[in-house]
Formats: C-alpha cells, structure tokens, sequence
C-alpha cells in the first residue's frame, strides 16, 4: 500500500466516515492536493488504482460513475489507531485484517 493510500484513508475519516455520506474520487483529489499531500504532477487517472484498491479492500464502494467522476460509500466507518510498531495513526475499518497499512511496516495492530 502506498502513502497515497493512507492519505486517502485519512481523508475518508476526517470528511466522510459515514456509510450513508456519499464522496467523489474528484473531492477526495482535491481535498489532497489542497492539503500539498500529493505531488503536482499527479493527475485525477494517476489516482483511480488507489481508488480501485480501496474497493477491492472492502473500505467501500462505487455507488455511480460519471465519465471520470465516482461516488462512493464507505461500508463502515473507518477508526483511527496508532500502530505501536511505526508510531503512524493509520484508520481502518472493523471489518478489514488488522495488520498495520502502512508499507513500510506491516506489523499486527
């Protein structure tokens, strides 16, 4: 998993952690490029494997798609846990594998 990826799960605590609150790959885009949590030369395409991979992971899912525009709803909300191992707040939901999301550790949390 990439710091992308976890920058998106952050995104998703702190803005839509809610299953019924619905969310663009645009908004969270921007929301990342706001904050400089992304390089400039990242485009909106360069994003959407991340957004595939969260799919996949069962943090949630695409609701509607609209050319290059997805909704999405998370299944459950997303909780915010310091792993011991990296000292990194990861956020992840009570459904997923709880081993740390962060690539560089991997450790159970």
């Amino acid at each position: 998993m990439s710091d992308i990826l976890l920058e998106i799960r952050k995104v998703i605590f702190e803005k839509y952690n809610d299953p019924d609150t619905r969310f663009t790959n645009d908004e969270i885009f921007e929301t990342l490029q706001k904050d400089n949590t992304i390089e400039k030369s990242i485009t909106i395409d360069d994003m959407e494997q991340h957004f595939s991979t969260l799919c996949n992971a069962g943090i949630m899912r695409s609701i509607a798609q609209n050319f290059t525009t997805q909704w999405f709803k998370i299944f459950d909300p997303l909780e915010k846990i310091s792993c011991q191992s990296c000292h990194k707040d990861i956020h992840v939901n009570k459904s997923e594998e709880k081993t740390c999301p962060n690539p560089a550790c991997g450790k159970t949390i």
